[in-house]
């Protein structure tokens, strides 16, 4: 019973011995060996590395050896020309010398980012307080975050600390400065949209004069050769009347009389006084319609004037129509009056015999 324990007690010696004096380092990681807490040795390759046994001699302090990131919180800054934004940034680090990193901050992470912090904000007001108010939305910011980078770089090296890289993620306007930004980016707007709608006006109007002008001169074309097209197609026409009438000269006076009859004696109430040897009268004849209708097809010689009749001696004549259309004529002696009902068929039967 008493070996028994001894070779237990022996066993679990040699474990602790054994496993106390054993460290592991993986590819994320990096160690510090220290006897009494002075540094001795330093590794950063991954493996099993061994110590003097139990933590009492030597002790071992992981440190880590991955890129670590810190979110810095909404600051405020102030930019040249006394505006202020809102910056939200991030830093990327990496602890590149354990030893002093040990030495500064005793390999506390926490407290390595606490300084991290204050001397990243200061970096970051060193920078926008140098630029104007539009260069941190502008393609200034690339330039900025560098030269931040390079500030704080010099100050973390002192902490065995190696800067990667400096980011904003945002850049925010104030609400003051963002209500002022906002009216005269409106203000801005409205002049610009006012401009381009006074050029459009202006192009509108020269648009539409040119437009009127064409529209003139093409109208003023159109009526030129509508006019030309008029009077070539009344000369023709006079000329095929000229043709037709010519044929026979008595029908063509005849024809013309009765035309003139049609709109002289319109309505249900006309009254014409005139002399019965007016010329109008030509045609009411009794012997003027049988010289028609006797020779038809012998060309009609010019009838010539009739002689003028002093006004002592010319008898008035009137013409009257009643309700139904029917022409009553006054004044004409009973030999040469005829019916005026009856000179449209006769003329008619004299035009037909033409």
């Amino acid at each position: 019973m008493n070996r028994l324990t001894i070779i237990i007690v022996a066993v679990l010696a040699a474990a602790y011995i054994l496993f106390s004096s054993l460290f592991v380092v993986n590819e994320r990681d990096q160690a510090i060996v220290m006897r009494f807490g002075e540094i001795t040795r330093v590794h950063t390759e991954p493996g099993i590395y061994f110590k003097v046994p139990t933590d009492i001699v030597e002790t071992v302090q992981i440190i880590e050896d991955r890129l670590l990131r810190y979110d810095l919180d909404d600051i405020r800054l102030q930019v040249s020309g006394g505006k202020f934004y809102n910056v939200d940034a991030f830093v990327t680090y990496k602890i590149a010398d354990p030893v002093l990193f040990r030495q500064s901050v005793l390999g506390s992470v926490a407290l390595a980012e606490q300084r991290l912090d204050t001397r990243l904000e200061s970096a970051l007001r060193q920078v926008y307080g140098l630029r104007v108010f539009e260069a941190a939305l502008s393609e200034q910011r690339t330039e900025m975050m560098r030269e931040a980078r390079d500030l704080l770089r010099r100050d973390m090296d002192e902490l065995g600390i190696n800067i990667v890289d400096v980011r904003v993620l945002r850049t925010d306007l104030t609400q003051e400065v963002s209500q002022q930004t906002f009216d005269r980016m409106s203000a801005e707007r409205l002049a610009e949209a006012a401009l381009l709608r006074a050029r459009g006006q202006e192009l509108a109007q020269t648009l539409r004069a040119q437009a009127d002008r064409q529209a003139i001169e093409i109208v003023a074309s159109a009526n030129r050769d509508s006019e030309i097209l008029r009077g070539e197609g009344d000369a023709e026409r006079n000329r095929i009347y000229a043709e037709a009438f010519n044929l026979d000269q008595g029908f063509f006076d005849f024809y013309r009389s009765l035309q003139a009859y049609s709109v002289a004696l319109q309505g249900n109430n006309t009254s014409l006084v005139l002399s019965p040897d007016s010329e109008f009268f030509r045609y009411f004849g009794q012997d003027q319609l049988d010289m028609l209708m006797s020779e038809p097809e012998t060309p009609v010689e010019e009838v010539p004037d009739v002689p003028t009749v002093s006004e002592e001696a010319t008898p008035s004549v009137s013409l009257s129509t009643d309700e139904s259309g029917n022409v009553t004529i006054e004044g004409l002696p009973e030999e040469d009056a005829a019916p005026v009902t009856d000179s449209a068929p006769a003329a008619e039967e004299g035009a037909a015999a033409q």
